[in-house]
């Protein structure tokens, strides 16, 4: 033992008594690490025998490795290795700290009691008092007759929120807390009981029982669910979800979810066994799986299905969907041949919601099967060789519409070859390329009309050739006193295809390519293989860029591209021979140039009419934290008009920073309004939209929120949503976040670190 002099002006000075190691010792302890750390001693005044034990008093603090001890008196036996504190004792480790009149503890196990303590967890940021805290170690903790809560206790009132209990058990590690004979209070208001409630410390995965959460819509009426959570392994979980709708019935919902070192997936199902509005089972299936194999072999299945056609409109949340009333099934495996070779084979079937006498929209073919291969090969001279070859068997869905049936089946076989030289410079590139689409096919029936009339194995071939070129030029300026690099970018495309007929053949996967800056430098209007355009043409445009000399971001990018005919086009998406010697002028424009403010542009002119055709317009403004407002417009001639309005701004109170609130900050609330809103100006209505409020008092968070989904002009579904989240202990309600993250464009989350959802087993 070693101890210094004790000091008698004990205002100015302290004594200081390190207990288990002289000081020659201590280099030997920091070069073992399997050696105990030495135990610390500071106080006024300082009494000890060496070897056995020492007394501290007066500012006393003890420090034994992670382990801080502070109080008015301090006793430390050096045979059991148990320091005893009495007097505004406060203990910290690790972030965690407990205060409280009197405190006994083993500091090697770290193992003691606390009388009358108050506690504080770093790691949810939440803590409370009790009668009696039992150590037991560095991460578990029980608590008697005590209280859980992240909201500050000042003395000025009742926490917010506050969790009581007879006896809570905190176990760190294991990220749980078991609170036997719990009350969960809000603003003295009893909201939730239950003999053992189980919750998380963090937003880690843990198995047991989630908060119910509850939401209302006008087709189901009022529901209720009651998830248990099932953290079967680290990559495997699952949820169990009974529900209950006040209209409708009883359900159950489940999910299924795993990680693998190449594979991952999840299964997700929806029964309602007895749908008392319907009078029947309404049930939907959902599985996605994927992985790799040898490399850059890689496989997937993705399988969406319902019990019925009217399944969209009444549940429109249980599967996601950019086509909520075309269900896809689709399995698919890519193999490495060699080099940039591969070989690949898939099959899609699909479910058309809608009612086959009453058909809306027109159904995709199935492919059963579709296989080939492709790839990219160098040649000598700089020469590369591309070719695509595939073999496809187009049948119609099961629940095609009758009238629909007529419609041609059948097999195809079709190759796309290329050979083109490519120049490429660091200021330019040119690329001449010869190329075909060769196409041969096995119908089930003959086919009726034009040059193929009669025939069941009609075969075509069309070549093609095309030249592409593309200068990048740059140069040094400024802007608004920024300095900037400026490019100018001019390109030119030409593309030469004969006209062969094709009138008559099917038409298993064609369509009209979109026009926009990517399809006007393409050598078809059609997209798929059984339509070719003839082209005699010259594509020509320019963009030019403004890029941050410091950092290389772009802040300003503007572009034109006009597409003009040097003869006319015999075969188009409309059906019509087009005379027109130039194609509509494409515009479109774009900057973040000032921080706040991100600007998009783009116009489809048509000369031919002189009007516009096609425009979008947006502008999102995002001044701070938890402030942006978004709005676009989009036309389509003859089709659609549409704006859109989107927000998440503050409307009243302090915004916060985003990170979680330590316990010394107060609970004090700020108003944030959120929502968007699209209005379909030809229809004169509103089509979907979702408003809400967000309350964030510091240590929970409430949210209410409505959302409306047009189902068809005359229908819509409408959900209302609510939940309060009680930081660092759980959520009660339904969970909007989803909806507000994929409605609103620049939406934040009020706690940055509380993430919304897993994105897959390994996430909370």
């Amino acid at each position: 033992m070693h101890h210094a002099p004790r000091h008698r002006h004990h205002a100015i000075a302290a004594a200081c008594l390190a207990v288990g190691a002289w000081p020659s010792a201590w280099a030997q302890a920091a070069s073992a690490p399997e050696a105990k750390p030495p135990v610390i001693v500071e106080a006024k005044e300082v009494r000890a025998r060496p070897d056995l034990d020492a007394v501290a008093e007066g500012d006393a603090q003890l420090r034994h490795g992670p382990i801080d001890i502070r109080a008015d008196r301090l006793s430390y036996d050096q045979s059991t290795d148990t320091a005893r504190a009495s007097g505004n004792v406060r203990i910290s480790r690790d972030g965690n700290v407990y205060s409280g009149p009197e405190l006994q503890l083993k500091l090697g196990t770290y193992e003691g009691y606390f009388v009358n303590p108050t506690y504080f967890f770093s790691r949810t940021q939440a803590g409370g008092t009790a009668s009696r805290l039992d150590i037991m170690g560095k991460d578990v903790a029980l608590a008697t007759d005590g209280n859980y809560t992240s909201c500050p206790r000042d003395g000025s009132g009742e926490p917010a929120w506050l969790l009581e209990t007879r006896r809570v058990r905190m176990d760190l590690a294991n990220n749980e807390g078991i609170a036997e004979g719990a009350v969960l209070r809000f603003y003295g208001v009893p909201i939730l009981a239950a003999p053992v409630l189980s919750f998380p410390l963090t937003d880690a995965r843990k198995s047991g029982w989630l908060p119910p959460t509850t939401s209302v819509d006008n087709k189901s009426g009022l529901q209720l669910a009651v998830p248990y959570y099932w953290n079967i392994a680290p990559n495997r979980d699952a949820t169990l979800t009974p529900t209950v709708r006040a209209r409708r019935g009883v359900g159950l919902d489940a999910e299924f979810r795993y990680l693998e070192r190449s594979d991952e997936g999840s299964l997700t199902l929806n029964l309602l066994p007895n749908d008392r509005l319907a009078g029947r089972s309404r049930n939907s299936l959902g599985y996605l799986h994927e992985g790799n194999f040898l490399g850059n072999g890689y496989y997937k299945a993705d399988v969406v299905r319902v019990s019925d056609h009217e399944y969209w409109k009444d549940f429109p949340g249980d599967y996601p969907s950019l086509a909520p009333r075309l269900l896809a099934g689709d399995a698919q495996v890519h193999a490495p041949v060699f080099g940039n070779w591969k070989t690949y084979a898939r099959v899609v079937r699909w479910q058309l919601l809608q009612d086959a006498t009453n058909p809306a929209i027109r159904a995709p073919y199935d492919r059963y099967p579709q296989v080939g291969v492709r790839g990219m090969q160098s040649l000598p001279g700089g020469f590369e060789f591309g070719l695509e070859t595939e073999y496809n068997r187009f049948t119609n869905p099961n629940d095609l519409a009758t009238d629909d049936r007529t419609r041609l089946t059948g097999s195809r076989w079709h190759s796309l070859g290329s050979l083109s030289r490519p120049f490429v410079t660091p200021g330019w590139t040119l690329v001449p390329k010869v190329s075909f689409n060769s196409a041969s096919y096995s119908l089930d029936r003959p086919l009726t009309t034009g040059e193929f009339a009669g025939q069941r194995q009609p075969n075509r071939t069309i070549p093609s050739i095309s030249l592409d070129s593309a200068w990048v030029l740059e140069r040094d300026t400024t802007w608004f006193g920024r300095g900037m690099q400026q490019t100018l970018e001019p390109r030119l495309y030409y593309v030469r295809t004969p006209y062969r007929d094709q009138n008559g053949l099917p038409e298993f996967d064609s369509a009209e390519r979109d026009f926009n800056f990517d399809s006007i430098y393409s050598d078809n209007a059609f997209s798929g293989i059984d339509r070719v355009s003839d082209a005699h043409q010259v594509t020509a445009g320019v963009t030019t860029r403004m890029l941050d000399a410091q950092t290389g971001a772009e802040a300003l990018r503007l572009g034109v591209a006009q597409r003009f005919l040097l003869s006319d086009q015999r075969i188009t998406p409309k059906g019509e021979v087009d005379t027109e010697s130039v194609s509509d002028l494409l515009l479109m424009g774009s900057t973040s140039f000032w921080p706040q403010w991100k600007l998009d542009a783009g116009v489809q002119y048509s000369p031919e009419i002189s009007r516009t055709r096609r425009s979008l317009m947006s502008a999102r403004y995002s001044p701070g934290p938890y402030r942006t407002i978004y709005s676009a417009y989009r036309f389509k001639r003859d089709e659609s008009e549409q704006v859109e309005l989107g927000w998440q701004w503050p409307i009243y109170g302090e915004v916060r920073s985003g990170k979680r609130l330590s316990n010394a900050q107060q609970c004090s609330g700020a108003w944030y309004s959120v929502g968007r809103v699209s209005y379909s100006m030809r229809e004169s209505r509103v089509t979907d939209s979702v408003l809400g409020f967000e309350y964030d008092a510091g240590c929970w968070i409430g949210r209410l929120i409505a959302r409306r989904v047009s189902t068809s002009r005359q229908d819509a579904t409408t959900q209302l949503g609510f939940e309060i989240e009680f930081v660092g202990l759980s959520r009660l309600g339904t969970n909007p976040l989803r909806v507000l993250k994929d409605n609103i464009p620049g939406y934040r989350l009020l706690r940055d670190d509380t993430p919304t959802e897993g994105s897959s087993p390994t996430a909370p």
